[in-house]
């Protein structure tokens, strides 16, 4: 019974990653911190923020925006930082600027096109000829039997 009311527990509180000796004795700052962690990828994991990751990787990004923002940069700046050094693809949500457009637009565009390409060729088919259906002539019919029948 215990096991089950331990397994209950766990199920229902979050799982950080966040290791006791990365959190900022400063609370409004590791809530900082927390709330822009969310918003970062790790690059090893796939869609798993920093927060939620036990990467080395994602440690490290922690413990650099945590510096970041102990140093006094703002979250814009600290968030920039980062993304300077890892490129856009460290935000779980890029924003839809720049290089972004196309990622952003391809999917839609890729529904349309499918679309488009299924209508044309339901279309296509409902207009295509039938085959001849010509009653067989009785030549036809008795050689047919024949063959048929022996």
């Amino acid at each position: 019974m215990r096991g089950l009311v331990l397994a209950l527990m766990l199920l229902v509180t979050p799982a950080w990653a966040v290791q006791p000796d990365e959190i900022l004795s400063d609370p409004v700052l590791e809530q900082r911190a927390r709330n822009l962690s969310k918003g970062l990828r790790c690059l090893v994991c796939r869609n798993e923020s920093i927060d939620e990751s036990n990467a080395s990787l994602a440690r490290d990004l922690r413990i650099l925006l945590r510096e970041r923002l102990v140093a006094g940069d703002s979250d814009t700046q600290a968030v920039g930082y980062i993304v300077d050094r890892y490129g856009e693809y460290v935000l779980l949500s890029p924003p839809a600027t720049g290089s972004t457009w196309l990622l952003w637009g391809a999917g839609p565009l890729m529904l349309l096109l499918a679309g488009g390409a299924s209508l044309l060729y339901v279309r296509g088919r409902a207009h295509a000829k039938t085959p001849d259906q010509t009653p067989l002539s009785a030549e036809e019919q008795t050689r047919l039997d024949k063959i048929l029948n022996g």
